[in-house]
């Protein structure tokens, strides 16, 4: 009888300590924006997610793709396509990404700023928000364009646009 009793007040004691301490939550490793010639982009992210959250995609509270697809979408004028989505990456389509000119100096590719302030905002309505402390800024962006040249940038919650003249690494 006492140890059930010991048993509960330890029980409890844990609740109450995950309850008032933030844990890490949702943290973005790397985000990788891979532009075809067209303009269309495959981008591609891994991130990390805490046992709470996983629970909390398990019970349909929370959906990181859909999280990801608006963050998109805010930046598309044609519907942004969510093809892969697990626990630890997600895949997303996003035609007419970047916008492509041709001229007689060749051709011009210009990506547009990304924002994921929108996705912090969002989470911030949920009742668990208190309970978590996510990091939305990408520790890796990576941006590929169709010549090879790479564009990094490291902890940015807002992605700037990146013009890029193909064929001048």
């Amino acid at each position: 009888m006492i140890m059930k009793k010991v048993c509960i007040l330890i029980g409890g004691l844990c609740l109450l300590a995950f309850a008032v301490m933030p844990a890490q939550a949702f943290t973005v490793k790397s985000l990788t924006m891979t532009i075809v010639p067209d303009g269309d982009a495959q981008v591609d992210i891994h991130y990390d997610l805490t046992l709470f959250e996983e629970g909390a995609i398990f019970f349909r509270i929370s959906d990181p793709a859909a999280e990801l697809k608006k963050a998109f979408d805010t930046n598309s004028m044609k519907p942004v396509t969510v093809t892969q989505a697990t626990g630890s990456s997600a895949r997303v389509l996003i035609p007419s990404f970047a916008s492509v000119v041709t001229d007689d100096n060749g051709t011009t590719m210009i990506t547009p700023s990304v924002s994921f302030e929108r996705a912090q905002k969002v989470l911030n309505q949920y009742w668990f928000a208190p309970l978590i402390s996510p990091d939305f800024s990408p520790e890796i962006t990576t941006i590929i364009f169709p010549d090879g040249y790479r564009a990094r940038f490291d902890n940015l919650l807002v992605i700037p646009s990146v013009p890029h003249q193909l064929g001048m690494n």
